[in-house]
Protein backbone atom coordinates (compact mmCIF):
# COMPACT_ATOMS: atom_id res chain seq x y z
CA UNK A 1 0.00 0.00 0.00
CA UNK A 2 1.05 3.27 -0.97
CA UNK A 3 0.79 6.19 1.30
CA UNK A 4 0.96 9.06 -1.20
CA UNK A 5 -2.61 10.40 -1.47
CA UNK A 6 -4.05 10.71 -5.14
CA UNK A 7 -5.53 14.00 -6.05
CA UNK A 8 -9.01 12.50 -5.68
CA UNK A 9 -8.43 10.66 -2.49
CA UNK A 10 -10.54 12.51 0.46
CA UNK A 11 -8.47 12.12 3.53
CA UNK A 12 -10.22 12.38 6.77
CA UNK A 13 -9.78 11.53 10.47
CA UNK A 14 -10.44 8.28 11.84
CA UNK A 15 -12.09 6.88 14.65
CA UNK A 16 -10.29 8.41 17.75
CA UNK A 17 -8.13 10.78 16.10
CA UNK A 18 -9.52 14.26 16.77
CA UNK A 19 -8.44 18.14 16.61
CA UNK A 20 -8.81 19.97 19.45
CA UNK A 21 -7.57 23.40 21.64
CA UNK A 22 -5.26 22.56 24.48
CA UNK A 23 -5.98 24.87 26.87
CA UNK A 24 -3.24 23.32 29.45
CA UNK A 25 -0.31 24.19 26.97
CA UNK A 26 -2.18 26.63 24.17
CA UNK A 27 -2.26 25.80 21.13
CA UNK A 28 -4.17 22.81 18.80
CA UNK A 29 -3.11 19.12 18.88
CA UNK A 30 -4.14 16.38 17.32
CA UNK A 31 -5.65 14.11 19.66
CA UNK A 32 -4.64 10.12 18.95
CA UNK A 33 -4.94 6.59 21.05
CA UNK A 34 -2.93 7.75 23.97
CA UNK A 35 -0.93 10.22 22.13
CA UNK A 36 -1.37 14.28 21.61
CA UNK A 37 0.91 15.79 18.92
CA UNK A 38 1.25 19.47 18.82
CA UNK A 39 0.36 21.22 15.71
CA UNK A 40 2.10 24.06 14.56
CA UNK A 41 -0.47 26.74 12.23
CA UNK A 42 0.68 25.12 9.00
CA UNK A 43 -0.50 21.38 10.84
CA UNK A 44 -3.81 23.68 11.85
CA UNK A 45 -4.29 24.85 8.69
CA UNK A 46 -3.68 21.56 6.24
CA UNK A 47 -6.26 19.57 9.32
CA UNK A 48 -8.60 22.48 9.55
CA UNK A 49 -9.71 21.18 5.78
CA UNK A 50 -9.32 17.48 6.37
CA UNK A 51 -13.05 16.91 6.58
CA UNK A 52 -13.65 13.65 4.57
CA UNK A 53 -15.45 15.44 1.42
CA UNK A 54 -12.31 17.53 0.68
CA UNK A 55 -10.14 16.04 -2.53
CA UNK A 56 -6.23 16.27 -1.76
CA UNK A 57 -6.75 17.97 -4.74
CA UNK A 58 -8.92 20.75 -3.18
CA UNK A 59 -7.41 21.08 0.29
CA UNK A 60 -4.08 22.12 -1.89
CA UNK A 61 -6.46 24.62 -4.16
CA UNK A 62 -7.51 25.95 -0.77
CA UNK A 63 -4.44 26.77 0.67
CA UNK A 64 -2.81 27.72 -2.22
CA UNK A 65 -5.63 30.58 -2.27
CA UNK A 66 -5.20 31.10 1.32
CA UNK A 67 -1.74 31.77 1.66
CA UNK A 68 -1.11 33.14 -1.90
CA UNK A 69 1.35 30.37 -2.81
CA UNK A 70 2.18 28.19 -5.16
CA UNK A 71 -0.09 25.18 -5.32
CA UNK A 72 2.58 23.13 -6.44
CA UNK A 73 5.32 23.81 -3.64
CA UNK A 74 1.93 23.35 -1.56
CA UNK A 75 1.66 20.26 -2.86
CA UNK A 76 4.72 18.94 -1.94
CA UNK A 77 4.33 19.89 1.84
CA UNK A 78 0.80 18.47 2.12
CA UNK A 79 1.67 15.41 0.75
CA UNK A 80 4.69 14.77 3.35
CA UNK A 81 2.28 15.76 6.25
CA UNK A 82 -0.48 13.62 5.18
CA UNK A 83 1.01 10.71 4.11
CA UNK A 84 3.42 11.00 7.75
CA UNK A 85 0.00 10.74 9.29
CA UNK A 86 -1.17 8.47 7.34
CA UNK A 87 1.93 5.76 8.10
CA UNK A 88 1.25 6.15 11.89
CA UNK A 89 -2.54 4.96 11.13
CA UNK A 90 -3.63 8.93 12.26
CA UNK A 91 -5.31 9.44 8.78
CA UNK A 92 -7.46 7.52 6.30
CA UNK A 93 -8.44 8.42 2.93
CA UNK A 94 -11.65 7.80 0.74
CA UNK A 95 -10.60 7.18 -2.58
Amino acid sequence: MTLALAPTDRPYLPRGVRMITDKVRGGTVLLCPEKAIALDTIGEAILSRVDGSASFKEIVAGLAEAYDAPAEQIAGDVQRFLAGLRARMYLAVHP
